[in-house]
């Protein structure tokens, strides 16, 4: 069994520990974090570091990161990566040279671009860049990649202004208003020239003011059955037997001579 780990930051109790653990969002920290609580609680090394998922050397590197740095040690520590090839001085000039632009008799182009910044940094300081990697330098000195519409260097700008003038003057006068037909009726495009009137009465308004006619009354000449026997008579209307007594009734006297029952 391992001896205790020594923890000379006391700033923090191993309740105090166990509270930041519950707020830390990185899981592997918290781990880290409840370890040392079990450390100030008295656990040793080996049982305080498997209950946090570590070895007994693992925590130990970690308790004299506490020591020195306090829970911020505690984090992974984010690797800054390889340097720039472009020292600071050479940086500022590459920050003159995109505030200047190209120059079109030398450089050839009107704008710069990524692949003309490279080439232009491999011309002056033989630093070989890749056209990301320039890109990168450009974001980290505050410049942003724009699209924009390529200007001639001999453009004559006062005759493009000139030019949209009388583009404006000749098409972009306000034409003349539209006269709204004022006696527009619930027919769309009615003018004036238009009868008032609809020349079919039914769309119109005369048929819905046309008094209706009177609808006729129809007599419906129903046989009236006499002669029914008495048991007929006494049959309730709608039950079985009396209805099926009329129906043989009615068979009788309706069946042909000479047929068959």
């Amino acid at each position: 069994m391992g001896a205790a780990v020594s923890i000379t930051r006391l700033d923090l109790t191993a309740s105090e520990l166990r509270k930041a653990a519950s707020g830390e969002k990185d899981g592997a920290a918290a781990r880290r974090i409840l370890a040392l609580a079990l450390v100030l609680d008295g656990v040793d090394r080996k049982t305080a570091a498997e209950t946090c998922g570590m070895d007994r050397q693992t925590l130990r590197d970690w308790v004299h990161r506490y020591n020195a740095a306090g829970l911020t040690g505690l984090r992974n520590l984010k690797s800054p990566g390889a340097g720039s090839k472009l020292t600071a001085r050479q940086q500022a000039e590459l920050a003159e040279l995109v505030e200047a632009g190209p120059d079109p008799a030398v450089h050839g182009v009107v704008r710069w671009r990524r692949v003309d910044l490279r080439d232009e940094l491999q011309r002056r300081f033989g630093v070989a860049l890749h056209e990301r990697s320039v890109g990168k330098v450009l974001a980290r000195l505050g410049y942003r990649k724009l699209s924009v519409r390529p200007r001639h260097p001999q453009a004559d700008e006062e005759a493009q202004q000139t030019f949209k003038k009388l583009r404006r003057d000749s098409h972009g006068a306000n034409p003349r208003p539209r006269q709204r037909q004022a006696d527009r009726n619930l027919v769309p495009r009615r003018s004036p020239d238009r009868p008032a009137g609809h020349a079919d009465p039914r769309l119109g308004q005369a048929w819905n003011e046309a008094p209706r006619a009177a609808r006729p009354t129809l007599r419906l000449g129903l046989p009236v059955r006499r002669g029914l026997s008495a048991t007929s008579r006494r049959s309730r209307p709608g039950h079985a037997g009396g209805e099926r007594r009329d129906h043989v009734a009615a068979s009788h006297c309706y069946r042909p001579q000479g047929s068959r029952r």
